[in-house]
């Protein structure tokens, strides 16, 4: 079977499944696992990401938007040569990855037309359970089972942990900084199995504008840094957007050392099974004690002047 998959956290499934010698493309952004380098890329960004601000990303975000083109570019003499028996797309967000509208012409010249899944997860559980529609897609029914049931077996264990714990304290996950977003969709069901509780976002809605005076008013006890596709060194590049603003001092949870930054790009912003990984480092912030109060490697706490 010949795998074309245009969704990193989708890729990252495949090769869970034992089939990453199947796949005959992706997108530039499926960067897990490292030996995935010589598949053919069949999709570019139109932003340069790396050389932008998050001001100016969202500009060009925008900008893209408005005038009704896509932000990524297909290689469609490509994914035609590769003969693809089946595709993997997503139709959550047109920021994140590129959509079946966009594959549309391309497909109907693609003969004999491959099969198409079409992820859409809103939800944690959604994430969990596209892993099982994906086993069977690719022939690996009982393997998707198997690899969702483990990632569920690790939450309920999570959940064990921290049960116990008295409080569960208020978080504010920020997906963007300049302009400021709170993190939704399945962010807010990660705060919730990591024991606290998402003071800006409700679970299985999508990301959303917020101004500074709903940071405030949400008395974050913790506040976690996780611009979407963002690792933390890139994250530390943008600090000032937040840091520098007059209210950041008053926040409480800035007030109590309670900011970290997290790799986004790894374990927040990617539908895929490293958000269970999320969850547990979620859970080491907000429940240190259950955690001997070592944080994972992962995550950085803020340093507070």
């Amino acid at each position: 079977m010949n795998i074309c998959s245009l969704v990193p956290g989708a890729t990252e499934v495949v090769a869970a499944l034992g089939l990453q010698d199947h796949l005959v493309g992706i997108s530039h952004e499926c960067d897990t696992p490292q030996t995935l380098a010589h598949v053919p890329v069949m999709v570019r960004g139109r932003i340069d990401s790396h050389a932008l601000s998050s001001a100016e990303i969202d500009a060009q975000v925008g900008e893209w938007l408005s005038g009704g083109s896509g932000l990524y570019e297909l290689d469609e003499a490509r994914l035609l040569a590769a003969k693809p028996d089946l595709l993997i797309t997503q139709d959550l967000c047109d920021v994140c990855a590129i959509t079946p509208t966009q594959l549309a012409r391309v497909m109907q010249t693609l003969s004999p037309p491959p099969r198409m899944v079409t992820l859409n997860p809103h939800r944690l559980d959604d994430v969990l359970r596209d892993i099982e529609t994906l086993g069977g897609a690719m022939e690996r029914e009982e393997a998707g089972r198997q690899l969702a049931a483990a990632l569920r077996r690790r939450l309920d264990a999570l959940r064990t942990t921290v049960r116990a714990e008295p409080l569960r304290p208020k978080v504010a996950c920020l997906e963007w900084l300049s302009p400021l977003y709170s993190a939704g969709h399945w962010v807010p069901d990660m705060v919730e199995a990591a024991g606290g509780t998402d003071a800006l976002a409700t679970a299985g809605t999508p990301s959303r504008n917020i101004e500074w005076e709903a940071l405030a008013g949400c008395a974050p006890d913790v506040i976690v840094l996780m611009p979407c596709g963002f690792t933390v060194a890139r994250t530390k590049a943008e600090l000032t957007a937040v840091t520098e603003h007059p209210g950041w001092q008053h926040l409480p949870a800035v007030q109590r050392g309670e900011v970290y930054l997290v790799d986004a790009l790894s374990y927040f912003s990617r539908p895929g099974p490293r958000l269970v990984d999320g969850v547990e480092q979620l859970a080491a912030i907000l429940h240190p004690t259950c955690y001997a109060r070592r944080l994972p490697a992962t995550v950085e706490r803020l340093a507070m002047p």
